[in-house]
């Protein structure tokens, strides 16, 4: 069970890094938090889209995002969930006030479950992210090395765990490069502005997405 050879680790390992590292809606999130909030901010919405990340793991280890797949219905309610989630966290940003933000240590709890919660919705309301894992999770399947879903939900894992070496540096860096900077309110207040924007061109881009 779960026998693979060297070629195959180096090919899977090699592509999940380029996709970690190449810039998407989800580094643009956690990134955004990271340089408007410190670098516990930038954690908490990396742990969030880990979240997501996760469950459409678990969806398309159990076959559910075939359904997204094969249901323009289903796949249009969940896009037009996502896209109204992100244009109201959109409207929300672009209305705030600022604010000097030079110890992300201040910030409440309850504030850090809520970007939590935003990064796992984010991630779970965009049915492109389902129909990616599955089209590119059976790519790693060998036959004769264990049951298709053990061998996706296996390779699911280890994506996870080259996640979680990878993308908190990212956060680190950013956070220790902006940390002066957090100090002004009107740079604060920018970022606000800037997240917003963000956030409702994610809103646009998913609006945009077809089957």
């Amino acid at each position: 069970m779960f026998s693979y050879d060297l070629a195959h680790w180096v090919t899977f390992v090699a592509a999940v890094i380029l996709l970690e590292i190449s810039p998407g809606p989800d580094m643009a999130f956690y990134l955004g938090h990271t340089v408007r909030g410190g670098i516990r901010n930038g954690m908490t919405a990396l742990s969030g889209v880990w979240f997501g990340v996760f469950g459409h793991i678990l969806l398309a280890v159990s076959g559910l995002s075939a359904i997204l797949a094969a249901s323009a219905m289903a796949f249009s309610v969940v896009k037009w969930a996502g896209v109204l989630y992100l244009v109201w966290l959109g409207i929300q940003s672009l209305r705030s006030t600022g604010g000097s933000l030079d110890e992300d240590a201040a910030i409440p709890q309850a504030s850090r479950w809520r970007i939590f919660r935003q990064g796992a919705l984010i991630d779970l309301l965009n049915p492109k992210v389902a129909l990616f894992f599955l089209a590119f999770l059976p790519q790693f399947v060998v036959p004769g090395s264990g049951p298709i879903w053990a061998q996706l939900l296996f390779h699911g894992i280890v994506l996870m765990v080259v996640s979680v070496i990878i993308q908190p540096p990212i956060v680190l860096l950013s956070g220790l490069v902006t940390r002066k900077l957090r100090s002004s309110n009107a740079f604060a207040k920018w970022l606000d502005r800037s997240l917003g924007a963000l956030l409702l061109a994610l809103a646009a881009k998913l609006a945009l997405t077809e089957r």
